[in-house]
């Protein structure tokens, strides 16, 4: 199925879509002859243009927790750009960064949301930092330090992402395995969110990033 709504559009992929600025030059996804194989996704050179891979809104965490998100990604350049791999209550066709940042300081766009970031216009422009916002509000702030993993992002190595929300809203985020950081409350655990991965370009570059894998885990809710 196909549609644009705001500018953006998206593809279905069995139970998967793939959403952004598909009309823009530079931005989509394209599989690569890799080995292994891989899927890149891109976005161009203007600011918060970019697509995503995942589900739609319709998993809650009371109702479907365990989630579980996790891929396996790497930059072939990591000095620009933007990336996400968690949960966020949006995912439109034109599909948004859950979160943008500048310096120190990240905020919000979506209200609710948890998972990794890479994010070339944070001061520590290499580092997975790991944001999360509970329901909240549209220009909330977080600062980034309290959220680092002390792990950058190295161009042309992969490392793999896992963020986990348990029913009660905690979450957990695993990189290349280990336990970074483990927090309650730090998501709705009634509103609904999406479970994706995504690239962003900045104001004067593209973006890419390359998946190798993606994985996401829910229980049924037996209920409906």
């Amino acid at each position: 199925a196909y549609g644009t709504t705001g500018g953006g559009c998206n593809y279905y992929i069995g139970q998967l879509k793939v959403t952004g600025d598909l009309g823009e030059t530079d931005t989509g996804a394209v599989s690569l002859a890799v080995t292994g194989g891989a899927l890149r996704i891109s976005g161009n050179n203007e600011d918060g243009k970019g697509v995503a891979l995942g589900t739609e809104v319709i998993w809650s965490p009371s109702l479907n927790g365990l989630l579980a998100i996790e891929c396996r990604l790497q930059r072939a350049v990591v000095t620009a750009g933007v990336v996400f791999i968690g949960f966020v209550n949006a995912n439109a066709d034109d599909v948004a960064e859950p979160c943008t940042s500048t310096g120190t300081t990240i905020t919000a766009v979506a209200t609710n949301y948890a998972g990794f970031l890479l994010d070339s216009q944070l001061t520590a422009t290499a580092e997975w930092h790991m944001p999360y916002l509970a329901d909240g509000a549209a220009n909330d702030t977080q600062t980034s330090t309290g959220v680092e993993t002390d792990v950058n992002a190295v161009a042309g190595d992969y490392d793999i992402l896992r963020v986990e929300v348990d029913p009660d809203g905690t979450v957990r985020w695993y990189l290349n395995g280990t336990l970074e950081k483990t927090q309650a409350s730090a998501i709705s655990t009634t509103t609904l969110v999406a479970a994706l991965v995504g690239c962003w370009g900045t104001t004067t570059t593209a973006a890419s990033a390359d998946v190798q894998y993606l994985a996401i885990e829910a229980n049924r809710d037996w209920t409906v």
